[in-house]
C-alpha cells in the first residue's frame, strides 16, 4: 500500500525519483524451516532474486513494472505460488529471468542492498523503508508509513510532507498505533 501511495498519489505532485530496493523477510527474520511463514518468505525471496537479475541486466528502470506485476498477483489475485516467468512475460521481460528464483548466488546482492536501508533505520524494523536526502543532503530513512489504504490525493500529500518532516528531524524515532484493519488493495491495477 505504501508503494501504491508513493507512486500513484505522491510522485506526480512531488519531484521524486524512486529506486526500488529489496528487503528479504527470509534473510531478515530467519523463520523456522518448514513453517507457513518460511514458505511464504522463501517464495517472495525467490521473486527478489528475479528482480535483482532483471536489475543487473536491464537496469533500475526495468524493475518497477515487474514489482507491480508481482504485487498484483500476490495481493489482488491471492496467488502465492505463481510462475515468475508468467509475470515476466506479462510485463514484456524475458521469461528466462525466472531461473534466478532458485539462484542463491544472488542472495549476497539482496543482503547488501537490504543492509543499506537497515543501516539507516536500525534492524528492529520491517518493510516498507523509505529513504531520502534531507534538506542538508544527509541520507535519512524511516520504517513506514504502514497504511491500510491509499489516502485521498490531498491526504496523500499531507502524509508525505509529514513523513518527510519526521524523517528529517534529528532525534525523531517513532509514531505508532495499533492496526485495526487489514490492507484494502482496491481494484486490481
Amino acid at each position: 500500500m505504501t508503494a501504491r501511495w508513493v507512486v500513484d498519489e505522491v510522485r506526480p505532485h512531488r519531484d521524486l525519483s524512486i529506486t526500488w530496493q529489496p528487503i528479504s523477510l527470509l534473510l531478515k527474520n530467519d523463520p523456522e524451516f518448514g513453517s507457513d511463514y518460511e514458505k511464504v518468505a522463501s517464495f517472495t525471496h525467490g521473486l527478489l532474486r528475479v528482480i535483482e537479475a532483471v536489475r543487473a541486466s536491464e537496469g533500475d528502470e526495468a524493475i518497477e513494472a515487474l514489482y507491480w506485476e508481482f504485487g498484483r498477483r500476490i495481493h489482488h489475485d491471492k496467488d502465492r505460488s505463481f510462475d515468475p516467468a508468467d509475470a515476466l512475460e506479462a510485463v514484456g521481460l524475458d521469461r528466462g529471468f525466472a531461473t534466478a528464483a532458485a539462484d542463491d548466488t544472488i542472495d549476497a546482492e539482496i543482503a547488501t542492498r537490504m543492509q543499506v536501508g537497515l543501516a539507516l533505520t536500525g534492524d528492529d524494523v520491517g518493510t516498507p523503508i523509505v529513504a531520502l536526502d534531507d534538506d542538508n543532503g544527509d541520507r535519512v530513512a524511516l520504517f513506514g508509513p504502514v497504511i491500510s489504504a491509499v489516502p485521498t490525493p490531498a491526504q496523500s500529500l499531507k502524509l508525505w510532507d509529514g513523513f518527510i518532516a519526521c524523517a528529517s528531524t534529528p532525534g525523531f524515532w517513532e509514531i505508532k498505533r495499533t492496526r485495526t484493519v487489514g490492507p484494502e488493495f482496491g481494484e486490481r491495477p
